[in-house]
């Protein structure tokens, strides 16, 4: 038998030509393995699975894997992703396990996607991530390669996940390490991964970047473009992260000082943008979700500079939801009727339209400040499901009308929103964090978040 088919199950220091290793992964010689298999971990998997038909998908929920193995999606709201689940289940291409040792053991490709958040001090976590490493490592085989998506700070794979591979890998020098940053939004996952924008690579040698630049090359139909390092791959997704956040924070101080310019900035900004060189982002309440407003701290951890732009950021986009606040406080005074026992609805919880995730929603600080201020608190979401970590009383869209409100507050413009009959109720208090809604003419107070039209 020669080298290049000895090599053909693993392509780390392969001796085969890459159109052979390439068949290789495609004809499902070269077994794969994804941890993590929730909202962005599991359409990873199911796209490995439908290129290379040998994947083992690995999560420590039970529940989770047995859904997958009965050829269901336990991730719902994701376009086709049930079907490609049942398919790949159905033809062996994909099957689940809560066993690490098991899988770790049997891949020769292992892909990387837990959470990465912070902990209570704003400082990255790692554990989830080099927990795993520590549990895969020994059971690493020559030709192996580790490819991690989950977000880190930058210099995480070379100063933090190689050392603990060195430590309990046999041989280390014979495996590779390298990082692709997940480019994927909820909602169009599938559509993400396979080619919506071009894959970053970046290894901790040159043959890491080389295997995983042709691995990718089959996962997506776009571009993959090769970093120096995995350091530089890194720092691909904080920038993106980070970039999103200041830009938002600029569109947020703008709104702020909308008052004092006497104008809807907003559609000043629409039409500022109608110069290529200039792309503000919108204004609004607040920024949520597990990228935007964490990414900032992967870098801040990992440099002694202050960075006051970065930081400055943060804080601006943090302050989004208590200038809300202050705005109904101040036109609620002017109605002459005190926020203090008002009945207040809020007006979406999760942090993006039409999806339910909650993480680091702006409506935790909202709903938060209501209640402080002795605002009697309804939670209105159709998406949302689960609103027990909120303080409220859960009320649905068709029966909004029927409350005795004094205020509401929009701060996810979810569709369904559309269906509320503004006409119905009795004016009061609009805050319009989102500019999504069209209330002119309907009796109600309006305050739009950068619509500086009236307002003293």
């Amino acid at each position: 038998m020669s080298r290049s088919e000895q090599s053909l199950e693993r392509l780390y220091g392969s001796g085969a030509t890459p159109d052979e290793q390439r068949r290789a992964f495609t004809d499902g010689q070269v077994p794969v393995a994804v941890y993590g298999l929730g909202k962005m971990g599991l359409p990873l998997a199911a796209v490995y699975a439908s290129v290379s038909g040998n994947v083992t998908g690995v999560d420590i929920s039970e529940s989770v894997v047995g859904t997958i193995n009965d050829g269901r999606s336990p991730v719902e709201n994701e376009p086709g992703l049930e079907a490609e689940i049942e398919r790949n289940v159905s033809s062996g291409a994909l099957s689940a396990t809560t066993d690490v040792e098991e899988a770790a053991a049997g891949a020769s490709i292992h892909v990387l996607i837990v959470p990465t958040l912070l902990d209570d001090q704003d400082v990255p976590d790692l554990s989830t991530l080099t927990a795993l490493i520590r549990d895969i490592g020994m059971h690493l085989d020559p030709g192996d390669i580790v490819v991690v998506e989950s977000t880190v700070p930058p210099g995480t794979c070379a100063e933090t996940l190689w050392p603990i591979l060195r430590r309990t890998v046999p041989d280390p020098e014979s495996v590779g390490l390298a990082f692709c940053p997940e480019r994927t939004m909820s909602g169009r996952a599938l559509q993400d991964i396979r080619g919506a924008y071009p894959k970053i690579v970046g290894g901790i040698d040159d043959e890491s970047t080389r295997v995983a630049k042709l691995v990718y090359g089959e996962i997506t139909t776009n571009d993959v473009h090769a970093a120096p390092d995995a350091r530089t791959a890194e720092c691909v997704k904080v920038f993106e992260g980070i970039y999103r956040d200041t830009n938002i924070a600029l569109a947020n101080e703008l709104a702020m000082v909308a008052p004092e310019l006497g104008v809807d900035v907003p559609e000043a900004i629409e039409l500022a943008n109608t110069q290529p060189f200039c792309d503000i982002h919108r204004p609004g309440i607040g920024v949520g979700g597990h990228c935007i407003p964490v990414y900032p701290y992967f870098l801040l951890d990992s440099i002694e500079t202050s960075a006051p732009i970065v930081r400055m950021a943060r804080q601006i986009n943090d302050s989004m939801p208590l200038y809300a606040i202050e705005q109904l406080r101040e036109a609620m005074d002017g109605s002459d009727h005190p926020l203090f026992g008002a009945n207040v609805a809020v007006l979406g919880v999760t942090y993006r339209p039409d999806v339910d995730e909650i993480r680091y929603s702006p409506a935790f600080s909202v709903v938060r400040d209501l209640n402080q201020l002795g605002a009697n608190v309804y939670l209105v979401d159709p998406v949302c499901s689960d609103l027990s970590p909120f303080e409220g009383t859960p009320v649905a869209v068709e029966r909004l009308h029927r409350l005795d409100l004094d205020a509401a507050v929009l701060v996810t413009d979810h569709s369904a929103f559309d269906r509320i009959r503004w006409d119905r109720m009795d004016p009061m208090v609009v805050v319009d964090g989102r500019q999504a809604l069209t209330l002119s003419g309907s009796g109600h107070t309006i305050r739009t978040i950068g619509d500086g039209r009236g307002v003293e």
